[in-house]
């Protein structure tokens, strides 16, 4: 049973961590491999290069936006597919280990699977705009 007392911090901490770490992949990019730099790596993998300008701008503005909980549930699915490119284009073929040689995909899944679980339980506590709440389907 969720313990409705405690549950909106849970999904407040998760929802902080992912935004934390969207922002330092991004950070990751900017300063460290430069846009430039891995705009060139996108087109190594067959990729259009302006790519990773919105995967960047899309990390940044995302890791803010759940940081902060504005819409948190439509960022996080906003944002898994960037996790999913990464998989198949880099990560996928390394296999699943993360300790691999190129890193493997268990990171990421385990991070999607952050996402999806934002994206069910909402915004959490401490959320600026949360997301309207809809009714279940089912009732």
């Amino acid at each position: 049973m969720i313990d409705t007392r405690t549950a909106p911090y849970a999904a407040f901490a998760l929802r902080v961590t992912l935004g934390l770490l969207f922002l330092a992949h991004a950070g990751l990019k900017i300063f460290v491999f430069t846009p430039a730099g891995t705009a060139q790596f996108f087109g190594s993998l067959g990729l259009p290069a302006g790519l990773a300008y919105v995967v960047i701008a899309a990390e940044t503005v995302g890791g803010i936006a759940l940081i902060l909980g504005v819409y948190s549930r439509v960022v996080a699915l906003a944002l898994t597919p960037i996790l999913l490119g990464a998989i198949f284009t880099v990560h996928g073929p390394a296999g699943f280990f993360f300790t691999n040689p190129n890193g493997g995909w268990e990171y990421l899944a385990l991070w999607i699977v952050g996402l999806v679980s934002v994206a069910l339980l909402g915004d959490g506590a401490f959320a600026v705009k949360p997301t309207p709440a809809t009714r279940p389907a089912l009732a």
